[in-house]
C-alpha cells in the first residue's frame, strides 16, 4: 500500500499525459483556461499541452501526498521532501516556459541526489544508509554492508544517465512510458539481482 502512495504523483502524471496525448486541443483548452497565468507568455503550442498538464498535476499530488500525511500527524521523510521540492522545481519551469525539457531531468536529478546521499554518508559520515535500513532484517558480514551501499550508488548513477538517453533520443510518448514502467522494471531486475547476491550469506549465516 505504501509504495502505491509514494508512487501516486507518478501514476497520475502518467495517467493524465496519456489522456492527453489522445486529446491535444482539449488538453490545450484546459491548459489555457487554468494555467496561463501561470506561464511567462501565451505561445503554448498544442504539442506541449500534454506535458504541461501532466507536470501540473504531479505537482498537485505531491502536494495533496504530503498535505495528507501533515493532517494525519505522521512523519514525512526526507526523501518524500526531496521528491516534492524537485517536482515542485522541475513541474513549475516546465509549466512557466512550457516546455517539457525541465520535467525530464526530474528523475535523473531524484536518483542522482538519491546515489549521492549514500555515498556521502559512507565516505563523509561513516554512515552506511542501506544498512541503517535493512539491518533489522538482515544479518551481513562487515565487509558485505559496503559493496551494497555502493552497488546502490552505481546502480542510481547509471538510471539517472538511463534516463537522460531516453529523454533526449526518443520521442516524448516514449519516455513518460520509461519513465512510468522503465524505471520500475529495472529497479525490480536490480533487487532480484541484490537478493540472488545475498542468498549465499544469509544461508552462511542460517
Amino acid at each position: 500500500m505504501k509504495f502505491l502512495f509514494d508512487l501516486f504523483p507518478v501514476i497520475l502524471f502518467f495517467g493524465v499525459f496519456k489522456i492527453a496525448e489522445s486529446d491535444k486541443s482539449k488538453a490545450l483548452e484546459w491548459v489555457t483556461l487554468y494555467l496561463s497565468s501561470f506561464m511567462a507568455d501565451s505561445t503554448l503550442q498544442e504539442k506541449d499541452a500534454p506535458i504541461v498538464l501532466a507536470a501540473a498535476v504531479a505537482i498537485l499530488a505531491s502536494l495533496v501526498q504530503i498535505g495528507y500525511l501533515l493532517l494525519r500527524r505522521k512523519k514525512v521523510d526526507g526523501m518524500l521532501w526531496l521528491s516534492f521540492a524537485i517536482i515542485a522545481v522541475s513541474g513549475g519551469a516546465t509549466v512557466y516556459f512550457h516546455d517539457g525539457t525541465f520535467f525530464m531531468w526530474k528523475p535523473t536529478i531524484l536518483y542522482w541526489c538519491f546515489g549521492l546521499a549514500l555515498l556521502g554518508s559512507q565516505l563523509f559520515m561513516k554512515k552506511n544508509l542501506i544498512r541503517a535500513g535493512l539491518e533489522k532484517q538482515l544479518s551481513l558480514p562487515e565487509t558485505v554492508w559496503p559493496r551494497l551501499n555502493l552497488a546502490w550508488v552505481a546502480f542510481f548513477a547509471v538510471m539517472g544517465v538511463l534516463n537522460l538517453y531516453v529523454a533526449f533520443n526518443y520521442p516524448l510518448d516514449t519516455w513518460v512510458n520509461f519513465k512510468m514502467f522503465g524505471g520500475m522494471g529495472l529497479m525490480l531486475v536490480f533487487i532480484v539481482g541484490q537478493v540472488m547476491f545475498l542468498s549465499k550469506y544469509i544461508k552462511d549465516e542460517q
